[in-house]
């Protein structure tokens, strides 16, 4: 069966951060959702580190803006990119303002 990276994108934020009450609902969703497709949930990632651009110009400074930043990642199995675009959009993740998913196909030869 095919298998998809998403990269879970979010837009920086000084927003205020989610109580507990609104965590433990968020990750009472997520184990359902988890549960719900854990056939097609090949690897739900983990936490994203610090990480480097790599390029062959000089960019200005020694850090790049972010107006967007990838804050996780996750591999699904599934028989056509919209199933698996349609897996990856139930994702209780993504409730914050200005989240979302992009999904890639991965090709292995």
């Amino acid at each position: 069966m095919p298998k998809f990276l998403c990269l879970q994108r979010s837009v920086p934020t000084s927003g205020e951060a989610m109580s507990p009450a609104e965590m433990q609902g968020m990750y009472e969703k997520f184990n359902a959702w988890r549960e719900q497709f854990r056939d097609n949930l090949v690897d739900l990632g983990g936490r994203l580190g610090s990480g480097k651009v790599v390029t062959a110009e000089t960019l200005d400074g020694p850090l790049v803006e972010v107006k967007e930043l990838v804050g996780g990642y996750m591999i699904v199995s599934a028989e056509t990119l919209e199933e698996a675009a349609e897996i990856a959009s139930g994702c209780p993740g993504l409730v914050r303002p200005g989240s979302g998913v992009e999904v890639i196909e991965i090709r292995t030869p």
